[in-house]
C-alpha cells in the first residue's frame, strides 16, 4: 500500500476491504449470463443472440439527485441504491427493454467500507427486484473533491428487445386509455424543492412523526425507495397489447407523458381516479404550490403510466393485480397537440 497516497487522503487499503465486503452482495445478482468475477478490468456477458429475431440493446444512465442528503442526514445508506437502480431500469422498461446488467459509479471523500457495503448491498438489492446483473463499478475516493462524509452515485444499465417487440408510442390513437402504476413515494426527483418547503420553511425535521403521514416519521417516508417496475411491465406486455409507457419522474406528468405521444393526440388526466399519496398534499399545503407545479415536478401517486387499447384496459387491470400491482384507470388519450390535459381540477 502507498503510504504517500494514504496521507493524501485515498486509503487503498480501505478500497480494498470495501471491495471483499460488497462481493456477497454482488453474486446475489448473477444470471448465468455473467462470464467474470467481480474484480477484473471489464465486466462480461454473454449474450444469446437465438432468443431474439433482430435484438436492438436498449441503454440508460442517471443518478439519485440531492435524495442522497437525507441518506447523510439519517446516516442511512442501504436503500439509496435501489433508487439508482430503479432510475435507470425504469427508464429503459418503457421501450418494453429486458434489463440485462448494471454497473455503478460512487464517488465519496473517504471510503469507510461498512458505508460502501451499505450502497451496494442496496444496489445489489434494486438489481435482483430488476432482474438484471451487476457486472461491475467503480468507487472513486477523491478528498478535497468531496467532504469526507459525502458521496454521489450513479448508475448505468444495458437491456435487449426484439425490435418487432418495441414499444414506442406511435400506434396510440384517441379513445386508448392510460392507466396509472402506483409509487411508493416521491421516488428520486424533486428532492431540492422537497427540502425547502418541509425542511426550511415549515421547519420539521427527519425524525419528527407526523399525524399526516399516519404517523409515520417524515425521513422515512422521504426516503422510501423508488419502485421499480420491470418484472411488472414485462409480464403485462405478455399479456396485453401495450402501446406506450412512461416513467413519471423530473417533469411530472406534464413532461413525461407527451415523451410517448405521437403528434395528434393528448392525454386526458382523471384527477382524483387514483389516490394521492399524503407526502404530496403535506408539501403543497405548507408551500402554497399549485396544482400545475405539483404535477411538473412530482409523480403525484402514479411512478408508470401505461396506454392501452381501450378494449384490453379492463385485462390489464386484471393482469395487474394478479401481478401485486396497484393500478388504475386514470385518463383517456384524445385528439390533440401532444399535451396533458386534466378533467376535474384546475391544473
Amino acid at each position: 500500500m502507498s503510504e504517500a497516497y494514504k496521507k493524501a487522503g485515498v486509503d487503498i487499503a480501505a478500497g480494498n476491504e470495501a471491495v471483499e465486503r460488497m462481493k456477497k452482495h454482488v453474486k446475489r445478482t448473477y444470471r448465468p449470463e455473467v462470464m467474470a468475477e467481480l474484480g477484473g478490468f471489464g465486466g462480461l456477458f454473454g449474450l444469446n443472440k437465438d432468443k431474439y429475431e433482430e435484438p436492438v440493446l436498449v441503454s440508460g444512465t442517471d443518478g439519485v439527485g440531492t435524495k442522497l442528503m437525507l441518506a447523510f442526514a439519517m446516516d442511512k445508506h442501504d436503500t439509496i441504491g435501489i433508487d439508482a437502480v430503479a432510475m435507470c431500469v425504469n427508464d429503459i422498461i418503457v421501450q418494453g427493454a429486458e434489463p440485462l446488467f448494471f454497473l455503478d459509479y460512487l464517488a465519496c471523500g473517504k471510503v469507510v467500507p461498512e458505508k460502501i457495503e451499505a450502497i451496494v448491498q442496496g444496489i445489489s438489492e434494486g438489481c435482483v427486484q430488476a432482474g438484471c446483473a451487476l457486472i461491475g463499478g467503480e468507487t472513486a475516493e477523491m478528498p478535497g473533491m468531496y467532504s469526507a462524509d459525502d458521496y454521489d452515485i450513479a448508475g448505468f444499465t444495458v437491456g435487449i428487445v426484439d425490435k418487432k417487440k418495441m414499444i414506442d408510442g406511435s400506434t396510440i390513437k384517441p379513445g386508448d386509455v392510460v392507466l396509472g402504476f402506483a409509487s411508493s413515494g416521491i421516488h428520486s426527483n424533486g428532492f431540492s424543492l422537497v427540502r425547502r418547503l418541509l425542511l426550511e420553511e415549515a421547519g420539521y425535521s427527519l425524525d419528527q412523526q407526523l399525524d399526516e403521514l399516519g404517523g409515520a416519521k417524515l425521513g422515512d417516508v422521504l426516503l422510501e425507495p423508488t419502485r421499480i417496475y420491470v418484472k411488472q411491465a414485462l409480464a403485462l406486455i405478455e399479456k396485453v397489447q401495450v402501446k406506450g409507457m412512461a416513467h413519471i419522474t423530473g417533469g411530472g406528468f406534464i413532461e413525461n407523458i407527451p415523451r410517448v405521444l405521437p403528434e395528434g393526440v393528448n392525454v386526458e388526466i382523471n384527477y382524483g381516479s387514483w389516490p394521492i399519496l399524503p407526502i404530496f398534499g403535506l408539501m403543497q399545503e405548507k408551500g402554497g404550490i399549485s396544482n400545475r407545479d405539483m404535477f411538473t415536478t412530482f409523480n403525484m401517486g402514479i411512478g408508470l403510466v401505461i396506454v392501452v387499447p381501450e378494449e384490453h384496459a379492463e385485462q390489464a387491470l386484471s393482469a395487474a393485480a394478479e401481478l401485486g400491482e396497484k393500478a388504475y384507470r386514470i385518463g383517456t388519450v384524445t385528439e390533440g397537440s401532444r399535451i396533458v390535459t386534466f378533467q376535474g381540477a384546475d391544473v
